[in-house]
């Protein structure tokens, strides 16, 4: 599989001095009012060392996906401080956020969210003529061979499998070289053999490229592929294990949901 422009060493060690790319501080987020107000972030508090990868997660209706989302500006928070890369998102305008969503951050969603009627190629260049950028082919290329579809870039979402529509959709979020690259449940949609592809994508993209992720999951399996896993239980974080493996991960994730 070809390799990211400027490839970084394996395994990258953030320093003592290196700051970390994503960090929330006293993250407080609510929907509704009154009796039917809901509390999905309560005080969290979490930091992501760059060049890792860092997984969610939690019960069904503890607040993972709001995290996500929020740490990614996609929401913003009603309290406490979201920085991303030195910028804080909790002060920042309309504009600014539009800009870094741009630039600094990169997302996948379970629901690939391609564009049925262009290629791979023009689905991987789409963030960069909305940024108002110019699309460079060989920029294209490059993450298309980087995440294993040198040979589909004139195919169309429906000429492509789960799969290869998920590493499509990936290629499309890191082309603007982003910061972070955040997803949700990428593997939900997908078979056993196309999820264990696109989590080993997602593993030699840390180590070798230095990319850094942030991510959604339900799967232990999937869980078990990242460096630290990171458990929500009604807003707030519980615990946190590192390099755990699957049955660590399961059995905490039982004893939440039990």
């Amino acid at each position: 599989m070809t390799e990211l422009r400027q490839p970084a060493p394996t395994r990258h060690a953030p320093t003592a001095l290196e700051p970390p790319a994503l960090a929330l501080h006293d993250v407080h987020r609510t929907y509704g009012r009154g009796a039917g107000r809901v509390t999905a972030l309560d005080g969290v508090s979490l930091e992501v060392p760059a060049h890792t990868w860092t997984v969610v997660m939690g019960p069904s209706g503890s607040g993972k996906s709001t995290l996500l989302h929020v740490a990614a500006g996609l929401e913003r928070a009603d309290r406490g401080q979201v920085w991303l890369d030195g910028h804080d998102l909790t002060r920042a305008s309309d504009a600014m956020l539009t800009r870094l969503r741009r630039s600094e951050i990169g997302f996948c969603f379970q629901s690939f969210n391609l564009m049925g009627a262009l290629t791979a190629a023009q689905n991987v260049g789409l963030p960069l003529r909305l940024a108002g950028r110019r699309v460079e082919r060989d920029r294209v290329r490059e993450v298309l061979a980087a995440v294993g579809l040198a040979d589909r870039a004139k195919h169309r979402p429906r000429e492509l499998s789960g799969g290869q529509q998920q590493r499509v959709a990936i290629a499309r979020a890191l082309v603007t070289e982003p910061t972070v690259l955040f997803a949700d449940e990428p593997t939900g949609a997908l078979d056993t053999a196309s999820a264990r592809s696109v989590l080993t994508l997602l593993r030699g993209l840390v180590d070798r490229r230095g990319q850094t992720i942030a991510m959604v999951t339900h799967d232990p399996a999937a869980a078990a592929r990242a460096d630290t896993v990171v458990f929500l239980a009604d807003g707030r974080i519980i615990d946190r294990l590192s390099r755990p493996d699957a049955a660590q991960v399961a059995a905490r994730l039982a004893a939440l949901e039990g």
